[in-house]
């Protein structure tokens, strides 16, 4: 049995069961997912968690009577301090539930908020962060959020100093709002600069998607060599990391994006709020959709991705791979049935980031995609620049020649890859 310590607030996790026309979810994994985000935030002790099964939800409790007075005598009894609901609950349904129970309440996009709040590192990141909170908060002022008093840490339900009551007027957060959007457009110009600076020299960009807890992180690490955070933990990493890369085998050199895991009923409030951080997905030449195929729910899992994926606005003409993920976690019949799926479909490669299965291939994989795409364009060479006209004729991209007073004008037909290589000339 577990101790304690006194610094943990006690928790119970509800998921309430209620039947509609798209519940596709198994209740039971849609709880194990619920734990697993309330066991993300630190200072935090699960101490039960249970499924309600409902016909409908009740307009002013959730619940009805009697599995109110049945989960508030079981609170009192394990001295639970904080009720997580894997659900929206409205502003009228908190402060209702919260006085019936004499304990504070947070649901699905609350608790969401919470680890993001926990997590954010950047400046950037702490600013979206702040804001989707306070379009949150905006629809309800049951409880204020101590976190627009901290740079860091979570929002004062768990862990920290503790909850602050703050004046949460509409006018007061509104105006709060216009002050963190200046902030933010500050820092999503500095973001557009280095953009644009990337943008003469074009290495094509490669975005790492996925649900959250896929191994996105691990295999960013395991490509690129670096030390970025990543824990079998859901949202372990939060902002974006980015690195300029050479693949081995003589691949080009690309922009490795390591982005937000995505999860289901995502709240909306983050999603706008962290547009600016994700364009570097709308910008991506190819999108690797990273899938924990081991997970029961993979299937939907990646239907959730795609649709957040079509909300941000991204191309069907960019190019996907999707990796499927975590091999290394089948049994030997999962294995081989997920390999004949895989050999398929010519848009699909299983890997294991953790062993580095799979890798090779998909460094061949991404160098061959990249190649795919090519545009025509005319380049100016001056009379002394024999060397790089010399490379371009080497490599047959030379389409049309004509001179001037200046020097040579050559049409030229290349991908990507091959004008960043270029540049190097």
């Amino acid at each position: 049995m577990d101790v304690q310590t006194p610094s943990e607030t006690r928790a119970w996790v509800l998921h309430p069961d209620i039947p509609t026309s798209d519940t596709t979810r198994d209740p039971a994994l849609a709880l194990d997912e619920a734990v697993a985000l309330a066991r993300a935030l630190p200072d935090l002790d699960v101490a039960g968690a249970d499924i309600v099964r409902l016909r409908q939800p009740h307009p002013g409790t959730l619940f009805g009577k009697g599995k109110l007075e049945e989960l508030s005598t079981r609170f009192k009894a394990d001295e639970i301090e904080l009720v997580l609901i894997d659900g929206p609950v409205t502003p009228v349904q908190q402060r209702n539930l919260e006085r019936a129970w004499g304990l504070k309440l947070l649901d699905r996009t609350g608790l969401i908020l919470e680890i993001f709040s926990d997590r954010a590192a950047t400046r950037e990141g702490v600013l979206q962060v702040e804001m989707a909170a306070l379009s949150y908060q905006r629809t309800r002022l049951v409880r204020a959020w101590t976190h627009l008093e901290r740079q860091r840490g979570g929002l004062g339900f768990v862990g920290g100093p503790g909850e602050t009551q703050i004046e949460a007027d509409r006018r007061a957060i509104d105006e709060q709002l216009v002050r963190l959007r200046r902030q933010l457009a500050k820092v999503v110009k500095t973001r557009s600069l280095h953009r644009a600076a990337r943008a003469k020299v074009p290495f094509p960009i490669v975005a790492l998607v996925g649900y959250t807890n896929a191994g996105k992180s691990t295999l960013f690490n395991r490509i690129t060599g670096a030390n970025v955070l990543s824990k079998d933990m859901l949202f372990a990493t939060l902002d974006p990391t980015m690195r300029k890369i050479e693949l081995p085998g003589g691949g080009p050199q690309i922009i490795l994006s390591d982005t937000v895991g995505f999860i289901s009923d995502l709240p909306t409030e983050l999603v706008a709020a962290f547009r600016a951080t994700l364009e570097e997905v709308l910008e991506a030449d190819l999108i690797c959709h990273v899938r924990d195929i081991s997970h029961p729910e993979s299937e939907e899992q990646a239907r959730d991705v795609q649709a957040i994926l079509e909300n941000l606005g991204v191309l069907e003409s960019t190019p996907q791979i999707e990796l499927w993920n975590k091999l290394d976690l089948l049994d030997p019949e999962a294995r081989a049935a997920i390999l004949t799926r895989a050999d398929r479909r010519e848009d699909v490669l299983p890997i294991s980031s953790l062993t580095g299965e799979g890798i090779e291939a998909l460094v061949e994989m991404i160098t061959t995609t990249l190649a795919g795409k090519t545009v025509e364009e005319k380049l100016q060479l001056g009379f002394a620049d024999g060397r790089k006209r010399a490379w371009l004729y080497d490599r047959g991209l030379v389409e049309n020649e004509t001179q001037d007073e200046k020097g040579h004008i050559l049409t030229v037909r290349w991908n990507a890859m091959q004008r960043a290589q270029f540049e190097t000339v």
